[in-house]
């Protein structure tokens, strides 16, 4: 059968009803990983689960109209390998985590395409740990996808049980991670939901904290996810924020692992800020912080500020789990990126928007300051993205490209960065230029991207093959 390549930046994603969203593929999907799970618990590794005759694995869902038929489809591929499922409905990606390392289950499958529209939808897969797959494990699962579907005999097929506390479980989880003498009584908060999987568990946490809430982006349909509202629209935080007054705001996407902040005067503080923030309260708490993880999207203001107090800073790719992946590598536990995924390792072993916000949230209460006055140390740099097409079977990286960049960098005179990378979920290359004037990022940008279109399309379709 033919070889698939469906992971990309973070798990599987697409439109729905063409592969990989479809309910063929997923099926497939589940039951190569379900195969792998059935041969794990008959390793000695997996000598502790307390599945010793047969893996679990528990499955949540966003708000997407799609969610029931894909998790319809994987349900079906891990029976087909021998794996029972536990049904979590509604639940955000991080309380997928944590249920599948609080019970000890396998892995944990979430059905979400994150901050995507509703036409789209995705596969994000946990080991039981609670973390996102490592590269090996994913290429296995796509190598077994390229084998005939199977399914084991009828004694040994899989089953499936629904478990409505887990919402429960998991607002308490993210309760516990505010200290218990940081509360926010008095506090006027804003949500934004994003219409997705926080809507409900998002005002439980912050209300049983004491905070009064304004829920917004809490109606979902199925088809209205991330609709002009969350973490991708913080005009629309912003927005709610001046018109209720509040003290602050919160913005979620639409599978809660991303976060996006609002100050009393509607101004917005993205993830980079957000890392900076907690990176100076760990260390006048003179709590262990000996550096923090970025992306190579990270402002280069962020690295600046915190070499300047001290702090390391390093660079991964793109996509939460790179980030991760690197900081495990160095022992580090504060990472991120600067679309709002922030991982606070010593809390959780996934990005988790509402425990970051819980974070940053004490911050506030613990030194007194709001965003505003807690960020004074940080001066970003301007940022201009531009995503240019890349057509089918074309290589992005060539010697054309290269001088473009070269030509930019040379521009720039050591003043800026210049960055060119292949989108995880897009066929676009994504073009970056940073520097301290606006104005001069977004010329240089442009110019940049025109140039790199025309590259593309000079060079001969036959020379760029993958």
């Amino acid at each position: 059968m033919q070889q698939h390549h469906i992971f990309g930046t973070d798990g599987v994603r697409g439109r729905v009803g063409k592969p990989p969203m479809t309910p063929q593929v997923v099926m497939q999907l589940a039951q190569a990983y379900g195969s792998l799970l059935v041969e794990q618990v008959g390793s000695p590794a997996a000598a502790t689960s307390i599945h010793l005759d047969r893996p679990a694995v528990v499955v949540g869902t966003d708000t997407r109209i799609s969610c029931s038929m894909l998790e319809a489809a994987l349900q079906a591929g891990f029976a087909a390998a021998g794996v029972d499922t536990v049904l979590c409905g509604v639940l955000p990606t991080p309380g997928v985590a944590y249920i599948a390392r609080l019970r000890g289950f396998q892995a944990g499958v979430v059905v979400s395409a994150s901050h995507n529209r509703f036409e789209d939808n995705g596969i994000k897969l946990f080991s039981g740990r609670g973390d996102k797959l490592d590269d090996e494990v994913e290429a296995a699962i796509e190598r077994r996808m390229g084998e005939p579907l199977a399914c084991v005999p009828s004694r040994q097929l899989g089953q499936g049980w629904r478990m409505p506390t887990a919402a429960g479980l998991y607002v308490d989880f993210c309760k516990r991670s505010l200290p218990a003498d940081v509360g926010l009584y008095g506090m006027r908060i804003v949500i934004d939901a994003a219409n997705g999987a926080c809507h409900e568990v998002a005002t439980q946490v912050f209300e049983q904290l004491g905070a009064h809430v304004v829920v917004v982006g809490s109606s979902p349909t199925g088809i209205n996810i991330n609709e002009g509202v969350g973490a991708t629209c913080p005009q629309h935080l912003s927005e709610m924020v001046c018109h209720h007054r509040a003290d602050v705001g919160i913005a979620l996407d639409g599978d809660g692992d991303r976060l996006v902040m609002a100050d009393a005067t509607g101004r917005i503080f993205d993830g980079d800020q957000l890392l900076y923030l907690l990176a100076l309260d760990a260390q006048l708490r003179q709590d262990r912080c000996e550096g923090v993880v970025g992306t190579v999207m990270s402002n280069f203001g962020l690295e600046q500020a915190l070499l300047e107090r001290g702090m390391g800073f390093a660079r991964a790719d793109v996509g939460d789990r790179h980030v991760l992946q690197m900081l495990h590598r160095l022992g580090w536990r504060l990472g991120g990126e600067t679309s709002g995924h922030i991982l606070c390792l010593d809390r959780h072993t996934t990005g988790d928007g509402i425990i970051a916000a819980l974070q940053v949230l004490g911050t506030m209460r613990r030194w007194h300051r709001d965003l505003a006055q807690l960020c004074e140390g940080l001066s970003l740099h301007a940022q201009c993205l531009i995503s240019v097409p890349l057509p089918s079977g074309k290589r992005w990286t060539t010697d054309s490209t290269r001088r473009c960049v070269h030509h930019a960098e040379r521009a720039l005179k050591g003043q800026g960065r210049v960055l060119l990378r292949a989108s995880g979920t897009e066929p676009v290359v994504r073009v970056m230029v940073e520097c301290p004037e606006i104005q001069r990022a977004a010329r240089l940008a442009r110019a940049l991207a025109a140039d790199v279109a025309q590259a593309l399309d000079d060079l001969p379709r036959q020379t760029l093959s993958a």
